[in-house]
């Protein structure tokens, strides 16, 4: 990826890089917005998936969410606990309507006038709103892993599998760099593919590499996950639509996928088998593969 730049949102800066296209790859390329998870730094969005849906013809971006790696951090708020802010009626620092604006600002400042988007996790309710907020500027939406973005408060609970985010809630680890290493390490295994190895030494050395973009702030996850949405519906939703969902996913059970799928008209979902709540290195191919074909049911971008 090419040194990060920053977007800026009213007072909020966004961080984003770009995947540097390869040799052979010419100009043509439409443009792919990648939106990564809960408080979660754009660095985990493996470059070897990146490189494989550039592979499949887009131009590939990233950025961190605000309150998540080197974007702006918000204000401290009293609510520290994600879960309480996930089952709040109010957000206490903004809305989901000003995260999916940090989206346009990073379209903004990479001049893409409309972009297809790939979201997981948190990331892939962002992308169903950012359709739904600003459909002028969204061409597909894959959405991985994640709620219905129409689905709040006690509405989660029918989707939600609660053991692995309790017990990660209540673990200790720790302060400073090796506290922050065991936290990241104690998140990829618990997401981790039960039907995929698990590479212990590849996650390691990556996130050594990235010890302090780890999603180890619960203020920060408190912050987002308790953003309230007020916009419409997915009935709403009038792009051509992906939604992937891990067979065994840990988090989210595959009930939330299916209702993503019914609610949003012509969407087509994808149950990954042997999948948790990560997107593991054998399927990166398979998952570029599905990117592009619903990018193909888009208008070519302008």
């Amino acid at each position: 990826m090419d040194p990060h730049r920053y977007a800026r949102n009213g007072a909020v800066e966004v961080a984003y890089d770009l995947l540097e296209p390869l040799a052979d790859q010419g100009s043509a390329d439409e443009p792919l917005l990648l939106v990564m998870g809960l408080a979660t730094a754009r660095t985990w969005w493996p470059t070897g998936l990146c490189r494989a849906l550039a592979g499949a013809g887009f131009q590939v971006a990233r950025y961190d969410q605000r309150d998540a790696g080197e974007s702006t951090r918000m204000p401290d708020t009293s609510v520290g606990n994600p879960f309480r802010a996930l089952f709040g009626r109010r957000g206490e620092a903004y809305t989901s309507e000003d995260m999916t604006d940090d989206a346009v600002a990073v379209l903004d400042a990479l001049g893409w006038e409309r972009a297809h988007v790939l979201g997981h996790s948190l990331g892939g309710v962002i992308a169903q709103r950012l359709a739904l907020r600003h459909p002028d500027r969204v061409l597909s939406v894959t959405s991985s892993a994640a709620l219905p973005s129409d689905v709040s408060g006690l509405r989660v609970l029918r989707h939600l599998r609660p053991g692995l985010l309790a017990k990660l809630a209540t673990a200790r680890f720790p302060a400073g760099r090796e506290g922050d290493i065991a936290a990241s390490m104690a998140v990829w295994r618990g997401v981790a593919s039960p039907g995929y190895p698990f590479d212990e030494q590849a996650a390691r050395a990556w996130i050594e590499a990235e010890a302090d973009r780890g999603p180890r702030d619960a203020k920060a996850q408190s912050r987002q996950i308790g953003a309230q949405w007020h916009g419409p519906g997915l009935a709403g939703l009038a792009r051509p639509t992906l939604v992937l969902h891990g067979e065994r996913d840990p988090i989210l059970r595959v009930s939330a996928g299916r209702a993503t799928a019914a609610a949003v008209p012509g969407a087509r979902l994808e149950v990954l088998p042997g999948v948790g709540h990560d997107l593991p290195a054998p399927l990166w191919p398979t998952v570029a593969g599905l990117v592009q074909s619903v990018a193909r049911q888009a208008p070519a971008p302008r």
